[in-house]
Order: C-alpha cells, then sequence, then structure tokens
C-alpha cells in the first residue's frame, strides 16, 4: 500500500519541482531581458512571458504527441524549443551578469576611494619623511651648540711672560645662544607639525579600515577574490564560467523535469481500448514489456511457453481426493433435505433451513467445476 501511495505522491512531487524550476529561470530570463532591451521594457515583459508560458507547452505537447506529429511539425517545434531554451538561457546570464555588475562597480568605486585615501597618506607620509630629518638635524644641532657654549673658551699666549692663558668669550657666547634659540624655536614647530602630520596618517587610516568594513562588496566578493587568487584568472573571467555553467544546467533541467513529469503522469493513467463489442476494457501485457511498443511474436511465444513449463501442476491424487469429499457432503446434504421434507416442522422454518442446505449443495458443485484435471 505504500508503494502504491508512494507511486501516486511522487508524479506530483515532480510536476512541482518542474513548476517551481520553470518559474524561476522564466522569473530570471524575463527580468535580464528587460534589462537588456531597457526601452521597451514592459513589452518585453509581455513577450518573453508568453514565450516561456509557450515554451512548457511545446515541450508537454513533443511529448504526448510525439509519435502522432507530423514531421514537419514536430522538426520545427524541436527547432522552437531548442531556441526558446537559449533565449531564456540568454536572459538568466543577463540577469546575473547584471547583478555581479552592480556589486562589482561597488568595489571599484570603493577600491578607487581607498586608492585616493591611500594616495593622500602617501603624501603626507613623505612631509613626514622631511619634517623627521629637519628634526633629526635640529636635534644635532642643539646638541652641538649645547656643548659649544659648555666649552666657550679661547686660549692665547702671554706677551710678557710667554705663559698661555684660557678665558671665556662674551661675543662666542651671545651668538651660541642666539643660534641655540632659534634652533629651539624651530625644533618646537617641527615638532608639532610632525605631530599634527601623524594624526593626519591616522585619521587616512582609520578611514581606509572604515570604508572597508563598512561596504558589503568585500564580504560578496570574497570568494570570487579568493579563487581569483588561488587560480591566478580575473574575476570576471571566473563568473563568466559560473554562469555558463549555471545556465548550460537551469532550462534544460525545467524542462527535462517537465518531460519527466508528463511521463510519470502517464504512467499512473491505465491503458484503455476498445474490444470487439465497443466495449472500454482495461489492458494489460506482459511483465517488462510496454504498451504500443512492436514485439516479435515468436519471442512472446517463447516466453509464455516457458512460464506454462516452470508453472507447477496441479496434483491429480489431491484433486481426486477433493472430489470425493465434496460428493460425500453432497449426498449427507440430500439426505438431510429428505428428512426436512418429511418432517413437521412449520412450513416458513422448513423453507429456510432446505434454502440453507441448497446454497451448501451449490457450493460443493462450484467447487467441483473448479477442478483443473
Amino acid at each position: 500500500m505504500f508503494k502504491k501511495i508512494t507511486e501516486r505522491i511522487f508524479p506530483f512531487l515532480i510536476a512541482i519541482t518542474a513548476l517551481a524550476v520553470s518559474a524561476s529561470a522564466a522569473f530570471y530570463s524575463v527580468s535580464g531581458l528587460s534589462k537588456l532591451f531597457a526601452g521597451a521594457q514592459w513589452e518585453v515583459v509581455v513577450m518573453a512571458s508568453s514565450l516561456e508560458v509557450a515554451k512548457l507547452v511545446i515541450a508537454s505537447l513533443l511529448y504526448q504527441y510525439r509519435k502522432t506529429l507530423p514531421t514537419l511539425l514536430k522538426g520545427y517545434l524541436i527547432t522552437a524549443c531548442t531556441v526558446l531554451i537559449l533565449i531564456t538561457s540568454m536572459g538568466i546570464y543577463g540577469f546575473l551578469s547584471s547583478a555581479y555588475q552592480e556589486t562589482a562597480n561597488k568595489d571599484s568605486n570603493l577600491s578607487a576611494k581607498i586608492e585616493l585615501i591611500e594616495t593622500k597618506r602617501d603624501n603626507i607620509r613623505e612631509q613626514l619623511e622631511v619634517y623627521n630629518g629637519e628634526k633629526t638635524s635640529i636635534n644635532e644641532a642643539i646638541a652641538e651648540l649645547r656643548k659649544g657654549l659648555s666649552n666657550n673658551t679661547t686660549t692665547y699666549r702671554d706677551r710678557e711672560t710667554g705663559q698661555i692663558l684660557t678665558r671665556s668669550s662674551s661675543s662666542n657666547r651671545r651668538a651660541l645662544e642666539k643660534q641655540l634659540d632659534q634652533a629651539i624655536i624651530r625644533q618646537t614647530a617641527v615638532n608639532t607639525k610632525v605631530d599634527d602630520l601623524n594624526t593626519k596618517i591616522f585619521d587616512y587610516e582609520s578611514e581606509i579600515v572604515e570604508a572597508k568594513i563598512g561596504d558589503g562588496t568585500s564580504g560578496e566578493l570574497g570568494p570570487l577574490k579568493y579563487l581569483s587568487g588561488l587560480t591566478g584568472l580575473p574575476m570576471d573571467k571566473i563568473i563568466n564560467y559560473l554562469l555558463l555553467i549555471i545556465i548550460f544546467v537551469f532550462d534544460p533541467l525545467a524542462i527535462s523535469l517537465v518531460i519527466a513529469a508528463n511521463f510519470a503522469f502517464e504512467k499512473l493513467k491505465p491503458k484503455t481500448r476498445e474490444n470487439l463489442y465497443g466495449e472500454t476494457v482495461e489492458c494489460s501485457i506482459h511483465e517488462g514489456k510496454e504498451f504500443e511498443t512492436p514485439y516479435d511474436i515468436k519471442e512472446i511465444i517463447t516466453e509464455v511457453e516457458e512460464e506454462i513449463i516452470e508453472t507447477p501442476e496441479p496434483s491429480p491424487s489431491k484433486d481426486l481426493n477433493k472430489l470425493k469429499n465434496n460428493e460425500t457432503q453432497i449426498q449427507d446434504l440430500e439426505k438431510q433435505k429428505n428428512k426436512i421434507i418429511k418432517s413437521d416442522i412449520i412450513h416458513k422454518r422448513k423453507a429456510e433451513q432446505l434454502n440453507q442446505l441448497d446454497s451448501q449443495i451449490s457450493k460443493l458443485r462450484d467447487e467441483d467445476n473448479q477442478i483443473t484435471y
């Protein structure tokens, strides 16, 4: 029973699956074609929708009347169905490629934005390197000036005594102090500038991180970027291969499921024909054979003879014993009938008992007629 239920449910499951795949393929195709011909969007939607319905009808028609359709008409319908599959595949390709292009454009804009920020950051880094070099030079100059102030002495030989004398030079000290003050002022300005440049670099780095995190294209294109890095192919070429694989499976699968649904429902329907008397009778065929398929009559006769040989014949001794037992029971029942007829019981009661005995006798005689010799 469960097998019969499964056999009846499965065709409906195939039909639902076929309609689901066909409907989704039609939706993507119509959407893609309307984008390809955006100037007449609604006209294209109506035209593509009618062609999608016609394609499914043609597929069912070719299967249902495959043996009776004229050859020329069948050839045209096959060609039309093939062309419609190609049109649907083209629409699906347009829809999916358009969706990818939108994401790719966002990624391109994001890359351009990040590249611009990185250019600004690199310019600031170059300025920072210049100021860091100046800062180093100023620090070295300040160190030298402070060292000069600490060693601000001059030596000379006294003319009278001939001794070497050492004294500090006030003019040199004033000159060194002035230079030191200027160097310290410049050092402060450079340090301030360096801090500002570091702050700008940090801000640009933050903008780059926020741009990468805030936009979802990096997650959407992540697998493609990974495949691109793995294979060494550009993302556009990889997505093109994936789209071709999808379109060569999508709509042909929908048509195949439609034909499979027709086949399954045909198997559910019992085969009937009119006999010589004009009556509609259910046809039956030998196991392993199909309706409306020519077979060699000699092979069929051979198979039937083999089945007859393999079928065990009933035992004659058992049939004879059963026949004798039935005759004995019939004789006993006839005797009971004669007794009831001669008895004095009421007529209604007598008729009921006689009817019961007659039905038992009739049943035993029918069993005798069914015995095979």
